[in-house]
């Protein structure tokens, strides 16, 4: 099954907690938090407060990407602020198995990611940890960037990965996907889809997702 989490980062912020709404409405999974601190990425979006906010407005599954130097420190807030699923970065600041660990004990998935540069073998060992696998698939930091196709390979050596591990672990990509792009990453064995720009730019949301999907 493919499941579609829309990135608010692309949302209209004025209007949050409709926008959400609307997506729920039209069918998604998933809502993608994007968390950036200015520091491990090169631009500031929003924390645990504004996400509290927007919390009441959609009854599905909160996707909470954390793309900070030090996410175990914020791992709290962020449970509080009703988050389903933490993921965070490998290249992190914070002690990798500290954060998985504070994260599990919370009551919430794991999710771990990898930014272009970085191979899945930095992942690989904590496998049968977690509950997703995050590839990005633009430099992160910013929405509305060019996909990266040749991040396919790694998506695939993912796939591999995980059915060979028998459990069941979401593979999800982020950046760049349209109705275009996204055919490819479930081709190389995705099956979470982040759009952020593709799907809030459209009139009709419910369309959108259905032709994404």
């Amino acid at each position: 099954m493919i499941k579609i989490s829309p990135s608010i980062l692309a949302s209209d912020f004025a209007n949050l907690g409709q926008e959400a709404k609307d997506m729920e409405d039209a069918g998604v999974e998933m809502l993608h938090i994007d968390v950036m601190d200015g520091h491990f990425v090169p631009n500031i979006s929003f924390g645990a407060p504004v996400m509290k906010m927007v919390r009441p407005y959609f009854s599905r599954i909160f996707d909470v990407h954390l793309m900070i130097s030090e996410p175990l420190r914020y791992i709290d807030d962020f449970v509080k602020a009703g988050a389903d699923i933490i993921t965070f970065h490998v290249e992190c600041d914070s002690n990798v198995q500290a954060t998985i660990d504070k994260i599990k004990a919370s009551g919430c998935k794991v999710g771990l990611s990898v930014k272009p540069k970085t191979p899945a073998q930095a992942i690989l060992p904590y496998l049968d940890q977690i509950d997703m696998v995050l590839v990005m698939t633009v430099e992160p930091g910013f929405g509305g960037q060019k996909f990266m196709a040749d991040m396919m390979p790694k998506v695939q050596e993912f796939r591999k990965a995980i059915d060979e591990s028998g459990k069941d672990i979401d593979l999800q990509v982020d950046g760049g996907v349209n109705e275009e792009t996204a055919k490819i990453c479930v081709q190389n064995g995705a099956n979470v889809l982040v759009a952020g720009s593709y799907l809030f730019r459209q009139k009709d949301y419910k369309q959108a997702v259905a032709t994404l999907r």
